[in-house]
């Protein structure tokens, strides 16, 4: 195995442990039971106060929680998430085909930047995110087709030890090309699960996930605090324990540590 990733992976699965005690740093452990498939609930757009905060980081089951950098509850969401038990990782706010670029917020990853503001800007969004262990983009359609941006953007995150998830906004995304390429490990997102805000919607959405489940694993799916975001804590409360008995849902952390198990090459 690589020497970078057998770091990264003490640095995500271990260091947590050393710093605040097993009791604090798992309060919530999906334990991994062997001969089940794994999924991952990975929540959005946390940090800027949004409704369903406090109900997602409540939820009695692991979670990944991605927070965009340098908004108002950017440090308090992280450190909260934390403290409870989930995964969490920055939210990079990344350019749409379509928009405008303001609607991004600051620090957004945009094509007409240099690879050198890039680099710095994957940076500093790193270092506003308290805990972070990974990145995955917010938007970003245009962004992520661009494999100049994403090689910039990867490079940072490998100087930094993490991965990166790929929201997947569009079809044509080079992440995963790329990621291979700068030697990072990456995952992709199978499915948004709120799109359409509504209960009947969001339930059909996690069925999918058992569909999914039956034939492929890892499967990752994505909601969002923010517009129902409280109707969508509210189902994962509902479902997930019951899925759970046949799958194991668990933070990416521990998807990675499965993908990429502690062996050496020899």
């Amino acid at each position: 195995m690589k020497r970078w990733l057998f770091i990264f992976i003490l640095q995500a699965i271990l260091l947590p442990a050393l710093i605040l005690g097993p009791d604090i740093a798992y309060a919530k452990p999906d334990k991994m039971r062997p001969n089940m498939r794994s999924a991952a609930v990975v929540i959005d757009d946390f940090g800027n106060n949004m409704k369903g905060t406090d109900e997602m980081i409540n939820l009695p089951f692991k979670i990944t929680v991605a927070v965009m950098p340098f908004l108002p509850s950017t440090k308090q969401d992280a450190e909260k998430a934390y403290k409870a038990g989930h995964d969490v990782i920055v939210h990079l706010p990344m350019e749409p085909i379509s928009g405008k670029k303001s609607w991004l917020g600051p620090g957004a990853i945009t094509t007409d930047l240099t690879d050198e503001e890039i680099y710095r800007r994957v940076h500093a969004a790193i270092d506003d995110v308290p805990h972070a262990i990974g990145l995955n983009n917010h938007m970003g359609s245009k962004a992520t087709s661009d494999p100049r941006v994403m090689k910039a953007v990867l490079e940072a995150c490998r100087e930094r030890g993490l991965f990166f998830i790929d929201s997947h906004t569009h079809y044509r995304s080079v992440i995963a090309q790329v990621a291979e390429e700068v030697g990072i490990p990456c995952l992709v997102n199978h499915l948004f699960l709120d799109d359409v805000k509504s209960k009947k919607h969001m339930t059909r959405q996690l069925s999918y996930m058992k569909v999914h489940l039956d034939d492929h694993t890892p499967c990752i799916a994505i909601g969002h605090v923010g517009a129902g975001g409280k109707l969508m804590a509210e189902v994962l409360e509902e479902v997930i324990p019951s899925m759970n008995k046949k799958f194991n849902f668990v933070g990416v952390s521990d998807l990675l540590a499965e993908m990429y198990p502690m062996v050496s090459d020899r």
